[in-house]
């Protein structure tokens, strides 16, 4: 109906190829009362509350962009009634109430593309896009891992769905939110235990807080997990000044140091605790 209103006038003049289905609905679309039309913005207005209540300023509604498997180019069940309803099921949440959402896709399944959508609340378009860019390179790897492995769609759901919440993690970091950066790292960590950077991106929290005991256990299972994280070893050596563990900092520096030569945050730290107690 909005859609009519706005643009039969110019549809009339300039008469422009529509999609079939498009010109159908428009065609054959009654007149709606005006009673019908509040209504309609009524439901609007419920459910653009609903999902700005349930993903607030910094949730995402992860869906199926359609319920089922795409049709063929040009089939005829796309202009078919009980399609459109199975179809629209999903595709409609976010026109229905004015919400922003970006479909990516995924690769093929049985030679068919799949993809899979993200849904901010209303007014959210930037937080959606500068997300997606974020995970864009994730999702990719994870698509590409479910495809050549026989991992269940469990596991490599935890994992995206970690990776996901880890880049929350970074970016209420960069807004010096450390506890809730914290909060993030820990909801990846619950997920998937077995990655060193969660831990090492929780411990640069803690620090941030003062937390040294957790930031420095935090970067000690990092290590466990990966003996090449220098980021660990270099915030494990913070950590360990700041408790006045220094023989144990310097050595965590000088492996830093071993492991990247270059690194001059390592040679400084080291180079400054070696010469208080020379």
């Amino acid at each position: 109906h909005e859609f009519k209103q706005k643009h039969n006038e110019w549809i009339e003049l300039a008469k422009p190829t529509l999609d079939s289905s498009i010109a159908t609905q428009l065609l054959e679309m009654p007149e709606m009362a005006s009673m019908e039309i509040e209504n309609c913005h009524k439901v609007r207005n419920e459910m653009r509350s609903a999902l700005n209540a349930l993903l607030k300023d910094d949730g995402l509604l992860v869906i199926p962009t359609i319920a089922n498997p795409p049709p063929k180019l040009g089939a005829k069940e796309i202009l078919s009634e009980d399609y459109l309803t199975r179809s629209f099921t999903l595709m409609s949440v976010a026109s229905m109430s004015g919400c922003c959402q970006v479909a990516v896709p995924l690769g093929f399944q049985d030679k068919c593309p799949v993809s899979v959508s993200f849904i901010a609340r209303h007014g959210g378009d930037r937080f959606l896009l500068d997300t997606i860019q974020t995970l864009y390179a994730s999702l990719q790897e994870q698509a590409d891992i479910a495809g050549k492995s026989k991992l269940s769609t469990n596991v490599v759901s935890d994992e995206t769905t970690a990776e996901f919440a880890k880049e929350k993690g970074n970016q209420a970091f960069k807004d010096k939110q450390w506890q809730r950066a914290i909060g993030f790292y820990t909801e990846a960590i619950k997920l998937n235990g077995k990655s060193a950077t969660y831990y090492s991106n929780r411990s640069a929290a803690y620090l941030e807080l003062g937390s040294f005991l957790q930031a420095e256990a935090d970067c000690t299972k990092a290590i466990d997990l990966d003996k090449k994280n220098v980021k660990a070893y270099l915030r494990r050596g913070t950590a360990r000044e700041m408790l006045g563990y220094y023989k144990e900092a310097i050595e965590d520096f000088r492996h830093a140091l071993v492991l990247e030569p270059t690194n001059k945050r390592a040679a400084i730290s080291a180079d400054r605790l070696k010469k208080l107690f020379q």
